[in-house]
């Protein structure tokens, strides 16, 4: 897969990624020592993202974007390829440089409650983030938490509250801003939106592009789900058993999709957008 960007310098580079998992095995390959091929989830990925742009990675379970994401940021070790911030492969990183590296690079999951320390108060979550990583205004605890609680559209009086008292979008909210609190360069976005209500993905959706807008944040936005990815995306690259399918600007992928899988996601989820939504043969 060619690269997705122009020859201007980027944020992210991602080149020829991979990563293998081991397959287990049955008793009766055991017993005859059968060799089985590793399964590779994530098979010689290239893409890359620019500050203050919004890439969407589609695709269905499976698809290896997940544990494409978590290689980004060495949760998962990659088994090849390069991943470049700033033109330095983080790859070569040593344990103590990736600090800076998952500071750069935050992720948001999908379930923020399994992310939240149920015990702490949304301020005081906020603001360790922010101690932790000495942010400039982080001395002044009450302004910095208020000025994350602006950010994501929340009041102050959601502060002294903890996780178990917000609603699932509210939880989201203090997760981008629990993110946000260490000044990222690139929010992953690891299905962020997927398990809420309608309503609640729009006003999201919304937050993101404000947040873009705002502080100029790029965003790395992976969902299943084409037509919310067409509500925010400049553009989106398909994954299908790990590999980039088709890729380009959202807005002619999506008019004229190309690649067979990405075909059939349209028809599976149609766009909102009836000028935008794919028209089987």
């Amino acid at each position: 897969m060619s690269d997705l960007g122009g020859e201007k310098a980027h944020l992210l580079e991602v080149e020829h990624l991979v990563k293998e998992f081991g397959v287990r095995r049955s008793v009766a390959e055991m017993v005859t020592r059968t060799k089985l091929d590793p399964h590779r989830a994530v098979d010689d990925v290239s893409f890359t993202l620019d500050r203050g742009e919004i890439l969407g990675i589609a695709g269905g379970s499976g698809s290896g974007k997940t544990t494409m994401a978590r290689c980004l940021i060495r949760l998962i070790e990659p088994d090849g390829g390069a991943v470049r911030v700033d033109g330095t492969d983080i790859r070569k990183h040593k344990r103590a440089e990736l600090r800076e590296l998952r500071r750069r690079m935050q992720m948001v999951f999908q379930d923020p409650y399994a992310s939240l320390n149920p015990r702490m108060t949304v301020g005081a979550a906020l603001h360790e983030a922010g101690k932790v990583h000495n942010r400039p205004g982080s001395e002044d605890e009450d302004a910095f938490v208020s000025r994350l609680l602006g950010l994501v559209q929340l009041s102050d009086r959601f502060a002294p509250r903890k996780p178990g008292e917000l609603s699932g979008g509210q939880r989201q909210r203090v997760s981008i801003a629990r993110a946000l609190a260490v000044d990222p360069e690139m929010i992953i976005a690891d299905e962020a939106v997927s398990a809420l209500d309608v309503s609640v993905q729009a006003q999201l959706l919304n937050l993101f592009l404000d947040l873009r807008e705002e502080l100029g944040v790029a965003v790395l936005f992976i969902s299943h789900q084409l037509a919310v990815i067409a509500e925010v995306a400049d553009r989106i690259a398909v994954m299908q058993h790990g590999r980039i399918v088709e890729a380009g600007p959202t807005k002619e992928v999506f008019a004229h999709p190309k690649d067979e899988y990405t075909q059939a996601l349209l028809r599976a989820h149609p766009h909102p957008d009836p000028r935008m939504r794919f028209a089987a043969n």
